[in-house]
């Protein structure tokens, strides 16, 4: 008899959502929505709902614009509405022209960036954050332990 390996919580909804046909087919190309749901219940431990949207370089930099004052597309940007012990609430956006663009320069797998971002974006949704040493310390440690269980090397590691 065959036991199936359980990553993450069954209680968490995932809603992927695309600006256009064309960032659809671009993302359907490096990753199934059920590999970017694996990605994200294995990243968070709480139930709740969370949409990961993924935009052109236009509504990307809108939403930086008009959220953080930044007049450019960034590669993820996210929106904690709740969190709590149980229950955590964000919406997620990626803007897949900036993540390609990084992965090409950085040297990696488009799949491999993707999943790092999306687990560093439901890591702030869940409370983490960079901004200051041992925080950011903490924060990567997880991102490199939890991107090992998908079966990814570690993103920070210089190629």
């Amino acid at each position: 008899m065959q036991t199936k390996a359980k990553i993450g919580n069954p209680k968490l909804l995932v809603d992927i959502q695309t600006a256009s046909p064309a960032i659809e087919a671009s993302l359907n190309k490096v990753a199934s929505s059920m590999l970017i749901k694996k990605w994200v219940k294995a990243s968070v431990q709480s139930e709740g709902l969370l949409t990961l949207r993924f935009v052109n370089r236009s509504e990307g930099k809108k939403l930086n614009h008009a959220f953080r004052k930044k007049d450019y597309a960034t590669n993820v940007l996210t929106f904690p509405y709740e969190l709590s012990k149980k229950n955590v609430v964000a919406d997620i956006i990626f803007c897949l022209p900036v993540v390609q663009k990084e992965a090409k320069e950085q040297g990696k797998t488009l799949k491999a960036h993707l999943a790092h971002l999306i687990v560093h974006g439901c890591l702030h949704a869940q409370g983490y954050d960079h901004e200051h040493g041992k925080d950011a310390k903490k924060m990567e440690a997880l991102e490199v332990r939890l991107l090992k269980e998908l079966g990814f090397t570690n993103p920070y590691l210089v190629n």
